[in-house]
């Protein structure tokens, strides 16, 4: 994490690792290096650091420069360096998982005029981020390394409040994190090769807006989202 220590009620027994930036470059390689002390492969990584802020084509608004190289970096990039960096180290072997936290909103399928346009870098990061974790399932399949790609869930947070999102909080079916976490660690218990590379929504369609639009009705849980 960014900061030196965990927050007030961190549990003594988890390891906190400071320094640990997403938009710094060496991302990967100081994650790799703190963990390269543990000495043996990881069972599970998720890579779930995010950033939102909303833009459309108004004049007052638009998008800005530096908050979508912030999303991009965040979202689709450094996750990238960051399995690359473990994988060298060593820490990534067979039967390992990875699972970028992404969203429905990089579901080009999925984008609907119900919806409309807007927040361009957030959701355009998440498609990326969509397409990384494709290539790096093909490129670490032979290592037998699952990567999953998954929509945890409309969140209660302080991030979708931060973007005047709270407003659908309760409409849209969102859940607060430690629900998410709960379907989130259900589905990495599960996960095999099967699945590595795919798109999913465990908590099935409930809180996507446009699932049944553009899908139809009758969805299962888990979900398969479309690219």
């Amino acid at each position: 994490m960014r900061s030196t220590s965990g927050p007030e009620g961190f549990p003594s027994e988890v390891k906190w690792l400071p320094g640990i930036d997403l938009m710094d470059s060496q991302v990967g390689e100081k994650l790799a290096a703190s963990l390269k002390a543990e000495s043996q492969p990881l069972a599970a990584v998720i890579i779930s650091a995010g950033h939102f802020s909303t833009e459309d084509l108004s004049a007052e608004k638009g998008p800005n420069w530096e908050e979508e190289l912030r999303m991009y970096t965040t979202s689709s990039i450094a996750p990238v360096f960051i399995v690359h960096s473990l994988a060298k180290a060593g820490l990534l072997q067979k039967g390992s998982k990875v699972v970028f936290i992404s969203s429905e909103a990089g579901s080009i399928g999925l984008r609907h005029e119900k919806e409309g346009g807007g927040n361009y870098a957030h959701h355009a990061s998440k498609a990326a981020l969509n397409m990384a974790g494709k290539l790096l399932s093909l490129d670490l399949k032979e290592k037998g390394v699952i990567i999953s790609i998954v929509h945890p869930g409309f969140m209660r947070t302080e991030m979708t409040k931060g973007v005047g999102f709270d407003k659908y909080w309760d409409d849209g079916g969102a859940v607060t994190p430690d629900e998410a976490a709960a379907s989130l660690i259900d589905w990495t218990d599960k996960l095999d090769m099967s699945k590595s590379g795919e798109y999913w929504a465990p908590r099935g369609p409930r809180d996507i807006g446009t699932a049944e639009v553009v899908l139809g009705g009758g969805l299962s849980t888990p979900l398969n989202l479309p690219w």
